[in-house]
């Protein structure tokens, strides 16, 4: 479908990645929990902003390599794969308390712009984020199509919904789920070694990939 493949299980990762508490949950968390939902939302605003840019930059980059040759796929790919199974060995190998604690952001009247801003840099500059969208992307994407940077746009859409759904869901309910997180820690450990072994599983996958 419009140079993507098994779209479902593109979705079911994005939604797993999304419940994984990181950076940017624990930091939309923090700002809902000092500021109120107003900064919560611009916050979600900002970082959702910044994968948009992520999208764009794979998307165009990407697609000019794609369309170079065979062979250039093929070591994206390959990259891919490898940096797919090393970032769920460390989600696997990760302790199941006390690496993803909840910081809340300490108080002060900002203005929207500069709440904005933060979400927008937070994300934009992670380079954890950018290597992600770089070696993900690319393996549901069909290299035969005409157009490859219309797939890369659509799986970004997809990821930038679910993601900001769940984002939402935080900023309304931060209060409610930063006491869960508090009292049950080993949530957070159970979802980081599920999306840890997916992730191990996509990069063997990619890997024995043939391009076609």
């Amino acid at each position: 479908m419009l140079g993507i493949h098994s779209l479902p299980l593109f979705v079911a990762s994005c939604i797993l990645l999304n419940l994984t508490p990181g950076q940017d949950t624990m930091y939309i968390i923090g700002r809902s929990l000092a500021q109120g939902r107003k900064a919560g939302v611009l916050s979600v605003m900002g970082i959702m902003t910044g994968v948009l840019v992520h999208t764009l930059l794979a998307a165009f980059g990407l697609s000019a390599v794609l369309a170079a040759s065979a062979m250039a796929f093929s070591v994206v790919k390959y990259a891919g794969a490898i940096y797919l199974i090393w970032i769920g060995i460390g989600y696997i190998r990760s302790p199941a308390r006390g690496t993803d604690t909840l910081e809340v952001a300490p108080e002060g009247d900002l203005r929207p712009g500069a709440v904005f801003r933060q979400g927008v840099l937070t994300n934009v500059l992670n380079p954890k984020v950018s290597l992600f969208f770089l070696s993900f992307l690319p393996q549901f994407v069909d290299p035969g199509v005409q157009f490859v940077f219309i797939p890369f746009l659509l799986l970004g859409m997809i990821f930038f919904t679910t993601g900001s759904i769940w984002c939402l869901v935080l900023v309304y309910g931060a209060t409610w789920l930063s006491g869960r997180l508090r009292r049950r820690a080993s949530l957070g450990g159970i979802l980081k070694k599920a999306t840890g072994a997916l992730f191990v599983g996509l990069g063997i996958k990619l890997a024995i990939s043939r391009v076609h």
